[in-house]
């Protein structure tokens, strides 16, 4: 009997990898046969700006994903929130006839802001350009390929959301033109959803959200955001960590003052900023605030299983980017981004540095700070967290610029104002429609076992799909690692963007 049921199994697991062959086999022949013109395409859409706060800019990115989904064969229109004051999302549909399940694909249009000074020397934001290799691996510009010509997988494009997140965009789109054109018809009704608002935190999307809800129904939410592991296999992720950004400001005298002048008497806010901010963390990492990690909800079993069977990476990532010792706090490196808050300096400022410093105490010492939450945290209680460390250090903590009362009054005095800020989101593994999206990713795998991972370390605000629509999101990532989202020299590379419409093929193609 064993004999058999080992037997069966084999069988079983060769069909899988016999259907798994056909469907990439089937896509690679297509992109092939038609890559010229699907790369010369996204290199189109990434030439159109996309700063998160140029609203016409925007615009005609809506405008160009409208025409790509239309000549897929998408019906489409612009979603708003009901006073018609958001950023628009791009929504279309494609109902199967007969499909008692609905997916909704979504990927974001808008990008970050660029410093083109920053970029590397013969890089434009958003001139996308190929590179042989990453640039500051010695990676060379070279002309885009004559028809006819092929390209090598291993190339970059360089360009402002190339990876973050056109490329989820256009993956989605390109792999239900695929499908289309083979002629196949998806078991499930399909929808896409690209929004215009997530780097400025999707503000308006929870009443877009409110304002179309019977429109977006669905059992669940496909995220294309975020990157891949570092050793490129593909993967599901189940969660996000929430974030919240805090802004801070110190202050000593009404101006800067002479350093020696006034230096050993005039309080100097740059050297209290230090010393607060050491006084949130040790050495190791540890957050010291009191009651930081109290309401963590830890990893489940099934969830815990899933990481251990992922090799860490972060011996390889620590020696590739160069640093001795890592803030563990005996954690793995994929322990540390799913399972634990953090707390980290954005930036820091106190008159300046370089061939512009001068001999002054500064008026004032600023300080951004990003809290990432995991399930179980909240926003309010980390930041009331935060907030008495802060008063417990000697602070007053105030919301505007001092009075000259209050700078009389109080030595310690110190803006604070949180900007953003939404929890984590974590979706059950033994989810039934998460579990149908990942038998269905597997089948686009053919060098083992789909990665399932319980949350990545990023985050996104997927918990208002679940507050408003109650529908719980899953995310697969398609891009490289070592992308360089959000600063200057984003970069994707080429064979992601092959590799991603196989993915969103193969669950559009077998969710059911």
């Amino acid at each position: 009997m064993c004999k058999q049921v080992f037997t069966a199994i084999l069988f079983l697991i060769g069909i899988l990898n016999l259907e798994s062959q056909s469907i990439n086999q089937n896509v690679d022949q297509w992109y092939n046969q038609n890559e010229h013109s699907i790369v010369s395409k996204y290199f189109e859409f990434l030439s159109i700006p996309n700063t998160y706060n140029d609203k016409d800019d925007l615009s005609k990115n809506a405008l160009f994903i409208e025409n790509l989904l239309k000549s897929a064969g998408v019906a489409t229109q612009l979603l708003n929130n009901k006073d018609q004051t958001a950023i628009p999302v791009v929504y279309g549909e494609v109902l199967a006839l007969g499909a008692d399940k609905t997916i909704i694909f979504y990927a974001h249009y808008d990008g970050q802001p660029v410093n083109p000074t920053q970029w590397a020397t013969g890089l434009e934001p958003f001139t996308p350009v190929f590179i042989t290799d990453r640039v500051d691996l010695g990676g060379k510009k070279i002309d885009f390929p004559e028809i006819g010509q092929r390209f090598n997988p291993e190339w970059r494009i360089y360009g402002r959301s190339s990876a973050d997140d056109k490329a989820g965009v256009y993956t989605i789109i390109e792999a239900y033109r695929y499908i289309r054109n083979a002629g196949i018809k998806p078991n499930v009704n399909i929808k896409f959803f690209f929004e215009g608002e997530e780097e400025r935190g999707s503000i308006n999307l929870e009443s877009i959200l409110e304002h179309h809800k019977e429109k977006l129904r669905s059992d669940m939410w496909v995220i294309c955001d975020g990157p891949m592991p570092a050793s490129g296999k593909k993967q599901i992720t189940y969660g996000v960590r929430g974030d919240i950004n805090v802004y801070m400001t110190i202050f000593g005298a009404k101006r800067p003052l002479h350093s020696g002048n006034y230096g050993n008497w005039a309080p100097n806010p740059a050297h209290k900023m230090a010393r607060l901010l050491a006084s949130m963390k040790d050495d190791e990492g540890k957050v010291l605030i009191d009651g930081f990690y109290d309401d963590v909800i830890p990893l489940s079993e099934e969830e815990r299983n899933a990481l251990n069977k992922i090799e860490d990476p972060g011996a390889m990532m620590q020696g590739e980017l160069g640093f001795a010792a890592s803030e563990t706090v005996g954690k793995t490196f994929l322990e540390c981004i799913t399972s634990m808050p953090t707390l980290n300096i954005n930036g820091m400022s106190a008159a300046n540095t370089g061939k512009l410093a001068g001999n002054i105490i500064p008026a004032t010492a600023s300080a951004v700070l990003d809290l990432r939450l995991v399930k179980g945290n909240t926003v309010q209680g980390q930041v009331t967290r935060l907030k008495k460390h802060i008063e417990k250090m000697g602070y007053k903590i105030i919301e505007n610029e001092p009075t000259d009362e209050e700078r009389k009054q109080y030595s310690n005095l110190i803006y604070f104002a949180m900007k953003d800020g939404y929890p984590a989101q974590r979706t059950s593994m033994s989810h039934p429609t998460a579990k149908v999206i990942a038998d269905a990713l597997q089948k686009s795998v053919y060098d083992g076992e789909l990665i399932q991972m319980p949350s990545s370390g990023g985050s996104l605000p997927l918990y208002l799909f679940e507050k408003v629509l109650q529908t719980s999101p899953v995310t697969i990532p398609i891009v490289n690692y070592d992308n360089n989202q959000h600063a200057e020299n984003e970069n994707l590379k080429l064979s992601c963007l092959k590799e991603g419409i196989k993915s969103l093929t193969s669950v559009m193609m077998n969710a059911k």
